[in-house]
């Protein structure tokens, strides 16, 4: 047995620990404008939370370039460093912008995994599409338009295509991609930010969503594959490169192929744990609420070696 699977039981509390402090710490910042004020206290909260863990982590998807934050940079290395060697993939703030105006779905999200078992993606953008699970194996391809797999899955799905939705992240370059999906009768939600949120709703029903595509951030998408990896589905993704410096810093990553599509065990392999605490109210979780002198948290915690899920409604001293 791996050294995360005989203390995962553990650091699943741990783990959101670490998340309900980046949450509350982000959730005094909604709505006040501020992006960069809003990160900064998530990261500085995650940061100090994951150094008190009996851990020799090292971050490997960290927060990125493009948002000038202040990071946990990759490479940094975290925790006491009296426990197992644990690589790690975060955002103290999944959803700078949404948490800023006040917008729903902004998250607090992390996933530990064994040493090498996440996809090193430099801080560029991924072509995704996922699905839930429950459906046959390779129903989904990146190489297919949008249409296509959304006629692929209805078919699986034994419904007509337009009872099925799509999730896409609401920007000019997906005009081809919702062209498509139109196309077919589908419908579409489209969002305005939190891509991870996006993927993992196709995994719940209650969402209404079957299928999520588009480009968005590498590190989301590695994050949403280890949430994937613990409650089923299908991924698919592609790095984008714009230009020779991204190409370098993914070579200094160890990615040779840039046209490799990468399947969700590609993206997180091996035994995977995944938290996400909500900041604004979401379509899967609660926002972070203060009432009196306690403040209240809801959280999902999974674990890919059990596929368990479980929701933690945290009451906190305020």
């Amino acid at each position: 047995m791996s050294e995360i699977s005989k203390l995962d039981r553990k650091l699943t509390l741990e783990i959101v620990r670490v998340t309900e402090a980046a949450a509350r710490a982000a959730c005094n910042l909604v709505g006040l404008g501020d992006e960069k004020a809003a990160d900064q206290a998530a990261v500085d909260a995650m940061r100090t939370a994951l150094n008190e863990l009996d851990i020799d982590g090292t971050i490997v998807i960290g927060e990125g370039e493009r948002d000038e934050a202040p990071m946990l940079y990759i490479g940094e290395k975290v925790g006491t460093g009296n426990g197992p060697k644990i690589d790690i993939a975060l955002d103290p703030l999944e959803g700078t912008t949404l948490t800023a105006k006040g917008g729903p779905n902004a998250l607090a999200v992390i996933a530990f995994a064994e040493s090498g078992n996440f996809l090193h993606a430099p801080d560029t953008y991924m072509e995704k599409i996922a699905i839930g699970g429950g459906y046959p194996e390779g129903l989904i391809d990146l190489d297919k338009s949008a249409g296509e797999n959304m006629r692929a899955l209805a078919d699986a799905k034994g419904v007509p295509v337009n009872q099925t939705i799509a999730c896409v992240l609401d920007r000019p370059r997906h005009a081809e991609i919702i062209a498509s999906i139109r196309e077919t009768g589908a419908r579409i939600k489209l969002i305005s930010d939190g891509d991870v949120a996006g993927v993992m709703a196709t995994a719940n029903p209650d969402t209404g969503v079957d299928m999520y595509v588009g480009t968005g951030g590498a590190p989301e998408g590695v994050l949403a594959a280890a949430a994937l990896r613990c409650i089923g589905g299908q991924m698919q993704g592609r790095l984008v490169f714009r230009n020779e410096d991204e190409k370098a810093r993914a070579i200094k990553w160890g990615v040779t192929d840039f046209s490799r599509v990468y399947n969700l065990e590609e993206l997180a392999a091996g035994s995977v744990i995944f938290a996400a605490t909500g900041v604004t109210d979401g379509s899967m979780l609660r926002g972070v609420r203060q009432i009196r002198d306690r403040v209240h948290t809801e959280t999902v915690v999974m674990r890919s070696h059990t596929s368990t899920v479980r929701y933690i409604r945290g009451n906190h001293r305020a």
